[in-house]
Formats: C-alpha cells, sequence, structure tokens
C-alpha cells in the first residue's frame, strides 16, 4: 500500500498549528505517511480573505484559550500552555522556517520553536530571546538569522502564502490530503480516516 502524503500549511503563532504539528506526527508515524511541511504567514492569509483570528470574538476567544483547546490537548497527550505574549509577530520565524529547510535542520528548528512559545511561554517575538532559544538547541542560529534576511527567503515565504490564498486557505491548520482541504486541527479524525 502507498503511504499518504499530508500537506500542512502553519504559522508557529497558532495554538492549533501547533496541537496539529505534533497530533500529525503521531499520526505519521502510525500510517506511515509523510508531512510535506508548508510555513505560511498567517497575518497575509487573513489580510488577502478578510478573515480573523478567533480570539478576536473576546467570548470565542476565551472559550477556545481556557476549554477547548486544553481538550485536546489532554486527547493527543501534547502539553500546552497559553503564551503570556500571544499574539506573537512570527514574520522572522516564519522566514526561519524556510531557510531551516534549507540547512536541513527544519524539523529541529520547528521542534524547538513551537515548544518555546506553546509550551515554555517564551516571547518569541523577540529577537534575543529567539538567539537564546536557537543556541540553546543547537542550531546555527548566525546562519539562519543571517538567511532569513536574504530577499530569496522573504520573496518564498512571500509567495508561499499568496499560493496558499489561490488554494482556497482562509487560516492555519489546514491539511491537504489526496488533494482534500481540512481546516483546523478539530478536523484531524478526517484527516486520520483518510491516511488509515
Amino acid at each position: 500500500m502507498m503511504s499518504k502524503t499530508v500537506e500542512f500549511y502553519f504559522d508557529f503563532g497558532s495554538p492549533t498549528s501547533y496541537l496539529a504539528f505534533y497530533r500529525l506526527r503521531q499520526l505519521a508515524d502510525q500510517y506511515s505517511a509523510t508531512i510535506d511541511y508548508r510555513p505560511v504567514l498567517l497575518g497575509g492569509l487573513f489580510k488577502a480573505t478578510n478573515n480573523n483570528s478567533p480570539v478576536a470574538v473576546p467570548a470565542k476567544g476565551r472559550y477556545m484559550m481556557a476549554e477547548d483547546l486544553p481538550r485536546f490537548s489532554q486527547r493527543y497527550g501534547v502539553e500546552l500552555n497559553m503564551n503570556p505574549f500571544f499574539p506573537i509577530n512570527t514574520l522572522v520565524l516564519m522566514r526561519g522556517s524556510i531557510a531551516a529547510r534549507q540547512l536541513g535542520c527544519f524539523e529541529h528548528y520547528a521542534d524547538t520553536v513551537f515548544t518555546a512559545i506553546w509550551r515554555e511561554g517564551k516571547n518569541m517575538g523577540d529577537i534575543e530571546v529567539v538567539e537564546q532559544v536557537l543556541g540553546q538547541a543547537g542550531l546555527a542560529v548566525a546562519e539562519l538569522l543571517s538567511l532569513v534576511q536574504e530577499p530569496t527567503i522573504k520573496g518564498a515565504l512571500v509567495e508561499a502564502t499568496e499560493a496558499a490564498v489561490e488554494r482556497g486557505l482562509f487560516g492555519v491548520p489546514t491539511l491537504f490530503v489526496d488533494g482534500e482541504m481540512f481546516f483546523g486541527q478539530d478536523r484531524l479524525d478526517f484527516v486520520e480516516e483518510r491516511l488509515r
């Protein structure tokens, strides 16, 4: 049986992307699936589609953070702590994910950034904190942060976000299996069905 590929569009600043990132790894291991990581800028998706964060509706935001996400965190066995600096500007971090792919350390980089934001509550919008966190993880900090300033890397993130909008995305996490789109980490049961 051919193993399936899950295309996974994400932004580090999204707690639901964080949960999906780790739950997808569990599913990929279980069903021998491949994850195709697609970094995009959530702010760019929102702007292009006139969408807004769920936390823009105060009652919805409270429910999501206090009740809904902790349920999924418990279900997946993935620790989630609200970040006191939320929302975080992830522009540099998302460019970094493209740079990390070039350097062949994407999964370690993504793991480090997601953990810093959604487990350790670090202010990853502050470049000094970013340098410290990446350094402690043994990543090539100087090389990564030099690459994020490169026009090719900046352009790659813009193009990826525009292509995502053209594909019908309006938020993250968004996943595709066999060309079928699933929005939100709460749709991962459907993704699992397709993998099964």
